[in-house]
């Protein structure tokens, strides 16, 4: 169970990490975007669109990485008082929204995903590049970030039965100390 439980943690770690090296490409992109439009006083048809699917794989593929490191939006004005126990027993006690969405969320991923494949969706603009490969992201994302969240539960079920949980196992712990 804790060897998979680090596999996950690590896989989702080593993703985070890659997907980090996104911006260079969205970047240079926006960068040669801008500078054809006003230098060259022509704008590429592809530079703009080509960064915003470059973006959406970055923006859910980094899913898991987030819950890895904590790092996911929390609303702190009572929860961030909590000890690291109390924190774990409201993360659980609310757990059921997370599985919900991620349920839903691979589950429709999985349908547009195949959907987009099969059609060999397009973009529809002037470049009209393929957009099946980013929606196929969608269901793997979300695999991930659900497989990631397992490992969270257990990780704030040891928490409350006052095992101690390694980070490399099981991501970023929360912490005893106020987050404001």
């Amino acid at each position: 169970m804790l060897k998979l439980a680090r596999a996950v943690t690590s896989l989702n770690a080593v993703i985070g990490r890659v997907a980090s090296w996104l911006i260079v490409p969205m970047f240079v992109l926006l960068l040669a975007d801008v500078v054809m439009r006003y230098v060259v006083g022509r704008a590429a048809i592809w530079t703009a669109e080509f960064a915003q699917l470059i973006f959406g794989v970055y923006a859910v593929i980094a899913g898991g990485y987030l819950l890895v490191e904590r790092a996911h939006v929390n609303v702190d004005i009572i929860y961030g008082r909590f000890n690291r126990v109390k924190k774990a027993i409201v993360d659980l006690a609310t757990s059921f929204l997370f599985y919900i969405f991620m349920g839903v969320l691979v589950y429709q991923g999985i349908d547009m995903a195949w959907e987009s494949v099969a059609q060999r969706e397009t973009s529809s603009s002037i470049w009209d590049p393929y957009i099946w490969p980013v929606k196929m992201v969608i269901p793997v994302a979300g695999i991930l970030l659900l497989l990631q969240g397992i490992v969270r539960t257990v990780s704030d079920i040891r928490t409350v039965n006052g095992a101690e949980n390694d980070p490399a196992t099981f991501g970023k712990q929360a912490s005893d100390e106020p987050t404001h």
